[in-house]
C-alpha cells in the first residue's frame, strides 16, 4: 500500500481511483471516446477554415464558398455538441465516484471498528467525506478530461503537423517537452502548498468542533475568548495557505501560456519566412499555424486545471489512506488465518481462564445468523492497551440473570465492553450461545449504552429506535423503552439537535438507556450492556431505574450492568469486581 501511495505522488492518475471507484473505468472510456471526436473536430475545423479563407482570396464562386461555410458551421456546432457530452459525462461520473467512495469510506471505517475511529479527528474524516469528495467536481469535470485528451489530442495534431510542414512539426516537438517540464516544477510546489491547505482546513474543523461541543465548560472557566482566539488564528493560517496556492495556481498559468505563447509565435515566424520565399504554400502554412495552438492548448489546460482539481485530489487522498488501512488489516487477517483486531485498543479488567489470540472484526470467516437465547460465556479474556495486555477476565452471563461489573475508576469496567462490542482488540474467549463474538455483529446480539448518550438529531422516537429494520420503529415498543428507562415525561415526538441537543444530561442519559431497552424488546438482541447508566439520576429516579432493570432480566434478557454505585448489587445475580491494578487480579461474587 506504501507503493501505492509513493506513485500516487508522481502519476497523473492515482491508480487507487480505479480500484476503488469503478464508475471511474467506463468514465475514461466515455470521455477517450469523446476525446477522439473532439481531436478529429479540430483537424477538420482547421482544415475547413483554410479552405475557406484559400477559397475566398482565390476567388472562388459563392455557391462552393456556401458549401464550406455550412460545413464549417456544421463542425464547429458539433464541437460545442461534444464540449456538452464531456461536461455531462464528468458530472455523471463524479457524482457516482462520490457515492462510490463515501460507501466505500463507510464501509472501511466500520471494518476498522470504533476502536481505529476512536484515535482519529473524526471532524477532518467528516470534512473529507463532505466537502473534499464534494471537490471531486473539479477534478472529473476538468482535469481528467483535460488530461485524457491531451493524452489523444496532442499526438495526433503534432502527427498532422509534420505531415503537413515537417519543419513545424519538429518546432512543436522540441518546444512541447517545456510545458511539461514546468509543469511538473509547478505542480510538485502546488501539492505541497495544498497540502498544507487541506492539513489547516482539517485543523480548523476539529478545533471549531471541539470548541462548540465544550463551550459552555469554556465559559464557566472563563477561556471562551482564548478559544476564540485560536479559532481566529487557524482560520488567518488557513486563509494564508489558501493565498498561497493563489499565487501558485497563478503564477503556473502565467508561466504556461508563456511558453505556449512563445513556441507557437516561433511557428508562426518559421511559416512566415517560408511563405515570403515561395518555399511553403499558403494554404498548408495557414492549415499548420491554425493547429498550432490547439497542439499546446491541451497541455495547458492540464497545468492549468491541476489548480483546480488539487483540493479534490488532496482529499482523496486521505480516503484512499483509510481504504488502504482497511484493505491491509484484511491482508493481514487472512494471511494470519484468524480475524484481525480493531485498531485503536482500550484497557480491561481481570479473571482466570483460557488463551487463544482474538482480535474483534475484520471478520475473516463470515458472520452467522443472530443468537437466540443470549447466554455470554467469556474465559480468560484479556484486553490490548496499546502495548499493555491486561490481565484475564472470566464470567458467564445467563438469560434472565443481572451481572454487575464494579470497580474503581480505570479498572476496565467499560474496556471490557468495548472488547464484547468489537472496540477493542483482545485474547481469550468470548462467546455467545456456543458461537465466538468475533463472527457475529455486535447489533445482532447486544443492545448497548455507554457513558456517552451517543444520540443524533431528530425525534427522541427516531432516536430511541435506531436501528429498527422497520425504520420508524414501533410505537408501543417506544413508549414503553422509554417508560424502563424512567423517561416517560419525555415526548417521543420532540426534535433534538445535533448530540441530542434539548435534553438535559440526565434525560440524554435515559433516552439512550432506551434506545438499548428498545432493541431487546424488539427481539433484535437478547443482551443488554449498560455502562453507567445512572450516573447522571438521583437516587429515587436511580432506585426505580433498577427495579426496571430486574424486571427486563426476569423476562429473559442477559443483562450486563457497569456501575460504581453501590446500590445496583440489590438486583444482580452475580458481581464481577474488577481491581484498581491490572496487575491486582479480581473477583467474581455470586449473590
Amino acid at each position: 500500500m506504501a507503493s501505492d501511495a509513493a506513485s500516487a505522488r508522481v502519476r497523473p492518475v492515482d491508480p487507487r481511483l480505479v480500484r476503488y471507484a469503478s464508475a471511474s473505468r467506463a468514465f475514461f472510456v466515455a470521455i477517450a471516446a469523446v476525446g477522439v471526436a473532439q481531436t478529429a473536430v479540430v483537424v477538420a475545423f482547421a482544415w475547413l477554415l483554410t479552405q475557406a479563407i484559400t477559397r475566398a482570396i482565390g476567388g472562388t464562386s459563392w455557391a462552393e464558398l456556401t458549401t464550406v461555410l455550412v460545413a464549417l458551421a456544421v463542425v464547429a456546432a458539433l464541437r460545442a455538441v461534444l464540449l456538452w457530452a464531456r461536461e455531462s459525462l464528468a458530472a455523471r461520473a463524479s457524482a457516482r465516484v462520490q457515492l462510490q467512495l463515501r460507501e466505500r469510506l463507510v464501509g472501511a471505517v466500520g471494518r476498522l471498528g470504533p476502536g481505529w475511529l476512536a484515535g482519529r479527528n473524526t471532524a477532518k474524516l467528516a470534512v473529507t467525506a463532505g466537502r473534499g469528495l464534494e471537490a471531486l467536481d473539479a477534478y472529473f469535470g476538468r482535469y481528467l478530461p483535460q488530461l485524457v485528451l491531451t493524452v489523444i489530442a496532442t499526438p495526433v495534431l503534432v502527427a498532422v503537423m509534420w505531415w503537413q510542414d515537417w519543419v513545424s512539426g519538429l518546432t512543436v516537438l522540441l518546444t512541447l517537452p517545456l510545458i511539461p517540464l514546468f509543469m511538473v516544477l509547478i505542480g510538485l510546489a502546488t501539492r505541497t502548498v495544498q497540502q498544507k491547505q487541506w492539513q489547516t482546513l482539517g485543523r480548523l474543523a476539529a478545533r471549531f468542533a471541539d470548541t462548540v461541543q465544550g463551550l459552555s465548560t469554556l465559559k464557566v472557566f472563563g477561556r471562551q475568548h482564548r478559544a476564540a482566539a485560536s479559532i481566529e488564528k487557524v482560520t488567518d493560517a488557513y486563509r494564508g495557505e489558501t493565498m498561497r496556492v493563489l499565487r501558485v495556481s497563478f503564477l503556473s498559468g502565467f508561466a504556461l501560456e508563456l511558453l505556449a505563447s512563445i513556441s507557437v509565435a516561433i511557428v508562426a515566424v518559421s511559416i512566415g519566412f517560408r511563405l515570403l520565399d515561395g518555399s511553403l504554400t499558403l494554404g498548408v502554412g495557414l492549415f499548420v499555424l491554425l493547429l498550432a495552438p490547439e497542439a499546446y492548448l491541451p497541455l495547458r489546460q492540464v497545468g492549468v486545471q491541476f489548480h483546480a482539481a488539487a483540493e479534490g485530489v488532496a482529499a482523496t487522498d486521505d480516503v484512499f489512506a483509510v481504504l488502504d488501512a482497511a484493505s491491509a488489516r484484511a491482508g493481514e487477517a487472512d494471511a494470519a488465518g484468524v480475524p484481525a483486531s480493531t485498531g485503536a485498543r482500550e484497557e480491561i479488567g481481570t479473571r482466570e481462564g483460557s488463551s487463544a489470540l482474538i482480535g474483534p472484526p475484520e471478520r475473516r470467516n463470515p458472520p452467522v445468523g443472530p443468537p437466540t437465547t443470549g447466554l455470554l460465556e467469556v474465559r480468560d479474556l484479556r484486553v490490548h492497551r496499546g502495548d499493555l495486555l491486561l490481565p484475564s477476565v472470566t464470567f458467564t452471563a445467563a438469560p434472565g440473570t443481572v451481572t454487575l461489573i464494579e470497580g474503581p475508576s480505570g479498572s476496565g469496567k467499560s474496556s471490557l465492553l468495548a472488547a464484547l462490542r468489537g472496540a477493542a482488540s483482545f485474547e481469550g474467549e468470548a462467546s455467545l450461545d456456543g458461537i465466538p463474538v468475533v463472527r457475529l455483529r455486535a447489533s445482532d446480539w447486544l443492545a448497548w449504552a455507554g457513558q456517552q448518550p451517543g444520540l443524533i438529531a431528530g425525534t427522541i422516537a427516531a432516536g430511541v429506535a435506531l436501528g429498527d429494520p422497520a425504520g420508524e420503529g414501533d410505537p408501543a415498543l417506544i413508549a414503553r423503552a422509554l417508560d424502563l428507562a424512567e423517561a416517560h415525561g419525555l415526548d417521543p415526538a420532540q426534535e433534538l439537535g445535533v448530540q441530542g441537543a434539548g435534553l438535559s444530561g440526565g434525560q440524554a442519559q435515559r433516552v439512550a438507556v432506551a434506545r438499548a431497552l428498545y432493541r431487546h424488546l424488539r427481539g433484535l438482541a437478547p443482551v443488554i450492556a449498560l455502562d453507567e447508566p445512572s450516573s447522571a439520576l438521583d437516587a429515587e429516579t436511580e432506585a426505580r431505574l433498577w427495579t426496571n432493570l430486574r424486571g427486563v432480566a426476569d423476562a429473559g434478557a442477559t443483562v450486563l450492568l457497569v456501575s460504581h454505585r453501590r446500590s445496583a448489587r440489590a438486583i444482580a445475580d452475580r458481581i464481577l469486581s474488577l481491581a484498581a491494578r491490572p496487575i491486582a487480579g479480581h473477583a467474581e461474587v455470586p449473590v
